[in-house]
């Protein structure tokens, strides 16, 4: 019975100690302007930079229309051009002005309708040149796609009058796109900022505070108190949590209010699987700390193996099936792809448990291990 009392008075005091560490933790973070920089205005700031900044959207592409006749064919093609929201058109006379434009990048494209344009649409053999400037070879594929898709748009409102002749190809694509029928690049990108936010406040900002406290000597003063090293850690981590969640909150808000990003998956899975990778990056910010103990040299790994490969090696920004083979191996080390992949799929695709599940387990994998050694780094400090 007094074995039972004892571990019971034992529990009590532990929490009360952990209880003690969050408050004294909670202060230092309401006492530290850049805690609540990076973890309340940083989730705004970025979510406002890429969302509004960052866009694989082209729009008024600066586009040369070149008509080398003036039949009603012709000014009705030209029209579909200057009528589109993706092209801001120049009308040009001859394609000599138009690569003199080219050339100096004051256009990023041609359209060059030519002679006998109409005779040859009766004929069934009628072309359009479209000439795009392929310095940016994305850039230049999209303004392709787009030139190709107002001559399309165009092609089908004749063929609905019956006014192109019977050896025009009569067949009609129709697309459909899933998960982003709005073609809106926002709705891929903003749900891949909330792993930056993530890694910002836990990897990087919980291994920056618990280094200066190494440089203090903090550590030393909790070292000889009755204080275990996993309850410094609880106390080091819980505030950082609750501020990491808060970042999270605001980033789904802003994804709403100002973007408008469709939310198909559960909501209450989206917070789980978020804390999951919160605690991977928490833990990634107090093992680097612990080895580390100084704040530039913990900052500086803390970029190289958190927040770069959260912007490049996750998918976020870059597709990772476009990469080397060597790269795409190197990503799986990395919990930002598996969260990434679970932000996009809850966000525009659902709840796609095929998905979801193997890369949460793999997140909460990551965590145990982390945390684990993160705790026996700490204990190796005590000796």
């Amino acid at each position: 019975m007094s074995g039972t009392t004892s571990g019971m008075s034992g529990t009590l005091a532990s929490l009360a100690r952990i209880a003690a560490l969050i408050r004294k933790e909670s202060y230092q973070v309401l006492r530290d302007p850049s805690s609540i920089i990076v973890g309340i205005v940083m989730p705004m700031l970025l979510l406002i930079l890429f969302g509004y900044g960052l866009s694989f959207d082209v729009k008024r592409v600066p586009l040369a229309v070149v008509m080398e006749e003036s039949s009603d064919e012709a000014r009705e093609l030209a029209a579909g051009f200057s009528l589109s929201e993706y092209f801001s058109t120049v009308d040009v006379k001859t394609m000599v002005d138009a690569e003199r434009l080219l050339k100096t990048a004051k256009i990023d494209g041609i359209a060059r309708i030519p002679a006998d344009f109409a005779r040859d649409l009766a004929l069934g053999k009628a072309e359009v040149q479209v000439v795009v400037n392929g310095t940016d070879a994305n850039t230049a594929r999209i303004v392709l796609s787009y030139a190709q898709g107002a001559v399309g748009s165009w092609a089908a409102r004749h063929q609905a009058d019956g006014r192109l002749a019977v050896g025009v190809p009569q067949v009609v694509v129709e697309s459909r796109l899933w998960f982003n029928a709005a073609n809106n690049s926002q709705h891929f990108l903003v749900p891949g900022l909330i792993v930056l936010v993530m890694t910002l406040i836990g990897a990087l900002l919980t291994s920056l505070v618990v280094a200066r406290e190494w440089e203090r000597g903090t550590f030393e003063a909790l070292f000889v108190t009755p204080v275990r090293p996993i309850e410094i850690l609880l106390g080091k981590t819980v505030p950082y949590f609750v501020l990491g969640m808060l970042g999270l909150g605001l980033s789904i808000a802003g994804s709403q209010v100002l973007f408008n990003v469709p939310m198909r998956g559960s909501l209450l899975l989206l917070i789980f699987v978020s804390s999951l990778y919160l605690l991977v990056a928490l833990g990634m910010g107090l093992v680097i700390s612990s080895v580390t103990r100084n704040q530039f040299v913990s900052s500086q790994i803390t970029l190289i193996v958190s927040f770069l490969p959260a912007m490049i090696l996750s998918g976020f920004i870059f597709d990772i099936r476009s990469m080397p083979e060597v790269v795409r191996l190197i990503s799986y080390i990395f919990p930002a792809r598996y969260f990434v992949s679970v932000l996009q799929t809850l966000f525009l695709a659902g709840n796609v448990w095929s998905v979801v599940l193997p890369n949460a387990a793999v997140l909460a994998g990551m965590a145990l291990a982390l945390m684990t050694i993160a705790v026996r780094s700490t204990q190796k400090s005590l000796r």
